[in-house]
């Protein structure tokens, strides 16, 4: 038996659209464990009425996906899912399900495979690395893929900065947020962002938590989705009034983001009411940068 600690992830911080992602400690559990047949699913928290018990699970196909590739039969497979991450509220849930089945099953199968292939194989089945690479690897990640490798470098968190994060009772797929972008951008869009990623990258490198109010600003995914956000654009701008560095949309939404340094719980409050106010009930929480990704927290092999 394995169980995998996997955290959550918030991908974007603005205007990194699909390339920058920095892990959070709020964490999912997976347990794996062979069986001699067949397949044994369990849910226990965020998404028990939603997320699938048979071989269309997340977990289960990510296991099987890397078991294929080690040349490793399991046989049958116990799945357990300790889910406090809230499905699709942008906050890596479906990046946790799939790292966390390819990091058990790779040590079910011997670890066969490298930090660096897993994270190709996350890649391929999440679509893009901005989440399954701060997943499995922790920290902050900038990534690109580059004739399918992923090419990526993890900068740790400045010291100091914590995250508030308002999270609405409402769910929104990210395929949902990706209809709603234009195919085209303009010419000044796409430099206004590739300004603010720059500056947002040696800012957290830096501890420039100073420059973040400019730094995270974007315009190629968040004016297009805040139609899908009731209220939106107003927490945005109560989290900056009430003190938050930079404050953005948690990767494809709904869940809203704020770093600070300082009057966390202030700012998330204000989060949470200021959602309210546009009819919105949501949930608020303090997290911390998380500089380690999945982990295995239990491995227990059967005694001979």
């Amino acid at each position: 038996m394995v169980r995998v600690q996997v955290p959550a992830t918030t991908a974007n911080l603005g205007p990194g659209f699909d390339c920058l992602g920095m892990a959070l400690k709020f964490y999912n559990i997976v347990e794996m464990v062979r069986l001699s047949s067949g397949l044994v699913i369990e849910v226990h928290g965020e998404g028990v009425q939603d997320i699938a018990r048979d071989e269309s699970n997340v977990v289960y196909r990510a296991a099987m996906y890397l078991f294929k590739q080690a040349g490793f039969d399991p046989g049958g497979l116990r799945i357990r899912l300790i889910n406090h991450i809230p499905v699709t509220r942008g906050l890596g849930s479906s990046a946790s399900a799939i790292v966390g089945g390819l990091v058990a099953a790779n040590i079910l199968s011997g670890n066969k495979l490298s930090y660096r292939e897993l994270l190709t194989m996350a890649s391929q089945l999440e679509g893009h690395p901005d989440n399954v690479a701060p997943a499995l690897l922790g920290g902050i990640v900038i990534s690109t893929t580059v004739e399918g490798e992923i090419r990526y470098v993890k900068i740790d968190p400045p010291p100091g900065l914590k995250v508030a994060v308002a999270i609405p009772d409402f769910h929104l797929s990210t395929r949902a947020a990706r209809e709603v972008l234009p195919q085209h951008v303009s010419m000044a869009d796409a430099v206004f962002n590739l300004g603010r990623v720059a500056l947002l990258v040696a800012a957290l490198q830096q501890g420039r938590l100073d420059l973040l109010a400019t730094a995270m600003e974007d315009r190629l995914h968040q004016p297009y989705r805040a139609s899908l956000v009731p209220g939106m654009k107003k927490v945005l701008a109560a989290a900056r009034l009430a003190g938050a560095r930079g404050v953005c949309l948690s990767g494809a939404g709904p869940s809203i983001i704020a770093l600070a340094d300082s009057n966390l719980e202030l700012i998330a409050r204000v989060m949470k009411d200021t959602f309210r106010e546009s009819g919105i009930m949501a949930r608020a929480l303090v997290l911390e940068p998380s500089p380690v990704g999945a982990r295995a927290l239990e491995i227990k092999t059967k005694p001979s």
